[in-house]
C-alpha cells in the first residue's frame, strides 16, 4: 500500500527589478552585510528578494535582471532570501509602485486576463472587488462588457468600462497585498 504524497511545486522567478541598490550593504536582521545588495522584485510572483550583486556591477534602479538557477546571471552572486515589506528601505518603497506599474504594462496580456477570466471568490464577494475603487457597480459594467467580448487592451476596457485606469488598480492592489496581511491574495505569494 503506497501513499500518494503531493508535493507543492516551489515557485521561482527568472527575473526581478532592482528597488534599491545598497554598494555599502547594510544592517538587517541582526547582522550588517558589508557586501553590496540589492533589494528586488520578481516579476512573475511579486516577490520582494535581497540578493548579493557580483563585484564590480552596479544594477540601477528599476533595471530588470537576470536570477534564475542557473549560472549565466550577469549582475547577481547569489540570492539571500524572500523579505517583507516591512524590509524594505524607503528608497525601494518608493520605488515599489513604479516597478509594479512597469510589470503590469509590460505583461498587459496577463493581467487584461485577469479581467477576463477572474471569477467570485465567495457567493457575496467577486474577486474584481478585491481591487481598490472598484465596488458592486464597476464589477457588474465589467462582468457586462467581457460577457460580450473580451477585452484586448487595458485601453479597450478603460473605453468599454469607464474605468480611469485599470493598470493603476492592479498594481495598488499589488502594494496592498505586499505591505498588509491580506486574507486574499490575487497577485502575490503569501510571506
Amino acid at each position: 500500500m503506497g501513499f500518494n504524497v503531493s508535493r507543492v511545486q516551489k515557485k521561482f522567478e527568472d527575473f526581478a527589478y532592482v528597488l534599491d541598490f545598497l554598494s555599502q550593504g547594510m544592517m538587517g536582521r541582526g547582522a550588517y552585510r558589508a557586501e553590496p545588495m540589492v533589494q528586488l522584485l520578481g516579476e512573475s510572483y511579486f516577490t520582494l528578494l535581497e540578493a548579493i550583486v557580483m563585484k564590480e556591477a552596479a544594477p540601477a534602479l528599476g533595471e530588470r535582471l537576470y536570477i534564475g538557477k542557473d549560472l549565466s546571471r550577469e549582475k547577481i552572486d547569489h540570492i539571500l532570501g524572500r523579505i517583507t515589506y516591512h524590509d524594505l528601505t524607503s528608497l525601494a518603497r518608493t520605488e515599489l509602485p513604479n516597478v509594479i506599474e512597469e510589470i503590469v504594462r509590460n505583461q498587459e496580456g496577463r493581467f487584461i486576463g485577469f479581467f477576463n477570466n477572474t471569477s467570485a471568490m465567495t457567493p457575496r464577494m467577486h474577486s474584481l472587488e478585491l481591487l481598490p475603487g472598484i465596488g458592486k457597480k464597476y464589477m457588474w459594467t465589467i462582468l457586462r462588457a467581457r460577457e460580450r467580448k473580451p477585452f484586448i487592451s487595458f485601453q479597450d476596457m478603460k473605453d468599454r468600462t469607464e474605468l480611469h485606469d485599470p493598470a493603476k488598480l492592479l498594481v495598488k492592489r499589488v502594494v496592498e497585498e505586499l505591505s498588509e496581511e491580506s486574507k486574499y491574495r490575487l497577485f502575490t505569494r503569501p510571506p
